[in-house]
C-alpha cells in the first residue's frame, strides 16, 4: 500500500499538558483576584459604566524575561499613581503572525534560534504572565493558535484577534468561548465590517474541535463572549484614528446592535509604521476623549523600555530592552503620553 498520510510531516514531538503546566505554574487566589478584578474593569470601561479608560501598552513581542519584568514593574508604578483615571494593562504577546517568514514570538522559538523548543516557550511564556501578575499588574496578549488559550488564557485580562486573523471562523469560535473581552482589529486593509461580523459571531454560541486541560481532543461548546468590540489599527489607505473615522465606527456599529465601545491602536498603520508616530494618534486620541468621546474606551502602543528596534540574527548581542519586532516607543515617551491622558480625566 503507498503512503498517503503525513507525507511533509518530519515528526511528531510530545508536548507538556494545559494542566501539567499549571501545575508547575499555578494561578494563586491573588494572582485569580487581579484577572478577575481587571476583567470587570475592562468590561465596565467597554461598557462606560465607569469613567476610566484603559491604556494597553507594552513591547510588539516579549523575547527577555528580565527586560519584561522591569517593564512590568515600571508600569505598576505609574498604575498606582493614576489607577483612579486609568486601567493600565501589559501588552504580552508570544505568538506572531507573520505575512511569510519571521520569529514566530517566545512560545514557538525562546531561544531565537530557530530550534522551535515550544515546550519551553510554553514554561517561560506562563511564567513571565505569573510573575507581572504577582506584580500586581492585568496581562493583554493576542491569541493565534486556538490550543493555546489553554496553557495561559485563565492568567490573561484582555486579548486580541489579529486582523489577519478576524475574519477566521476557527478564532471566532475560538473567541466565543474565552473568558476575557476580546478585541477584534480592523482588516489589513482598513475595511472595518470583517471585525464587526467577528464581534457578533463571537457573541453566539459555538461548538468547535480543540483540547481540554489534560491534552485530550475535544468538541468545545460556548455560550458567546458579550465583550467583543472593535480595535481600530488603520490600513493600507492611512490611519484611522482621526475623529471622522471615530464617527464613522460608532454608526456602524449602532447599526450592527454592538454596545461595546472600541480601542484604538496607535501603531502599526495608524502609524504608518513609524514608532514615532505612535505620539501624533495618541494626543489626536486624547482630545478626542477630552471633547466628550466616550464611545473610545482604551488605546494601544507598542512600547519598551528603550526606542526602536533591533535584528535578532545575532543574539549574544542584543540590546537590553530594545524591540526585535516592530519599532517602540521608549519608556520615557510612554510615561509621559499616559499622564497625559490621565491628567484629561
Amino acid at each position: 500500500m503507498e503512503l498517503t498520510d503525513n507525507l511533509n510531516i518530519r515528526r511528531f514531538k510530545p508536548l507538556i499538558t494545559p494542566k501539567q503546566l499549571k501545575d508547575e505554574l499555578p494561578e494563586t487566589e491573588a494572582i485569580s483576584h487581579i484577572v478577575a478584578t481587571s476583567r470587570k474593569g475592562v468590561q465596565d470601561i467597554l461598557l462606560n459604566r465607569e469613567p476610566r479608560r484603559m491604556v494597553i501598552t507594552g513591547p510588539c513581542s516579549l523575547h527577555d524575561r528580565a527586560a519584561s519584568i522591569e517593564y512590568a514593574q515600571r508600569l505598576k508604578t505609574l498604575q498606582d499613581r493614576i489607577g483612579d483615571k486609568l486601567l493600565l494593562i501589559m501588552r504580552t504577546y508570544f505568538e506572531k503572525p507573520r505575512t511569510t517568514l519571521g520569529w514566530k514570538g517566545m512560545l514557538y522559538d525562546p531561544a531565537l534560534d530557530d530550534s522551535y523548543d515550544i515546550e519551553q516557550g510554553f514554561r517561560m511564556a506562563r511564567g513571565i504572565l505569573v510573575e507581572i501578575s504577582n506584580i500586581g499588574l492585568p496581562v493583554a496578549t493576542e491569541f493565534l493558535d486556538p490550543i493555546v488559550p489553554q496553557y495561559l488564557a485563565d492568567l490573561v485580562s484582555w486579548a486580541a484577534i489579529g486582523a489577519r486573523t478576524a475574519e477566521s471562523q476557527v478564532h471566532r469560535q475560538m473567541a466565543s468561548g474565552l473568558s476575557m473581552p476580546i478585541g477584534f482589529k480592523n482588516s489589513t486593509d482598513g475595511n472595518l465590517t470583517p471585525a464587526l461580523d467577528a464581534i457578533r459571531s463571537a457573541l453566539s454560541p459555538h461548538s468547535f474541535l480543540g483540547i481540554d486541560r489534560n491534552g485530550k481532543a475535544i468538541v468545545a461548546e460556548t455560550t458567546g463572549n458579550k465583550y467583543g468590540h472593535l480595535v481600530m489599527r488603520g490600513g493600507t489607505s492611512g490611519p484611522n484614528y482621526a475623529s471622522e473615522y471615530v464617527a464613522f465606527a460608532q454608526i456602524l456599529l449602532n447599526k450592527a446592535g454592538i454596545q461595546t465601545g472600541v480601542v484604538i491602536d496607535c501603531s502599526h498603520a495608524n502609524s504608518n509604521k513609524d514608532h514615532r508616530l505612535q505620539r501624533v494618534a495618541f494626543l489626536d486620541i486624547v482630545k478626542q476623549i477630552q471633547q466628550g468621546n466616550r464611545m473610545i474606551s482604551g488605546l494601544m502602543l507598542e512600547s519598551f523600555l528603550e526606542e526602536g528596534n533591533q535584528p535578532v540574527a545575532h543574539t549574544d548581542k542584543l540590546q537590553y530592552g530594545v524591540s526585535i519586532t516592530d519599532k517602540c516607543i521608549g519608556w520615557k515617551q510612554t510615561e509621559e503620553l499616559i499622564l497625559t491622558l490621565a491628567g484629561i480625566l
